[in-house]
């Protein structure tokens, strides 16, 4: 059992560096000033899951489901 419990933590702590990542690669919410023109709604806004901004952000909710997950079952488990 503690060797699962050691294979897990290693997991989680390689999962949360990777959620970091991914979220530290993402582009900023603010539209800024554009938003004001309408320049937000553009060819990459409206095709956003198909972009690497849209890859990112399905990572990211993937990797947070998972931390938690794990953080639950290792809680159980200690």
């Amino acid at each position: 059992m503690a060797t699962l419990s050691i294979i897990m933590q290693v997991i989680y702590v390689l999962i949360g560096i990777a959620l970091i990542w991914v979220v530290l690669l993402q582009e900023s919410k603010a539209s800024g000033i554009g938003a004001i023109g309408g320049a937000a709604e553009s060819y990459w806004g409206k095709n956003k899951a198909r972009s690497l901004e849209g890859t990112f952000e399905k990572y990211t909710k993937i990797g947070a489901l998972i931390f938690i997950l794990l953080s639950l079952l290792l809680n159980i488990l200690m």
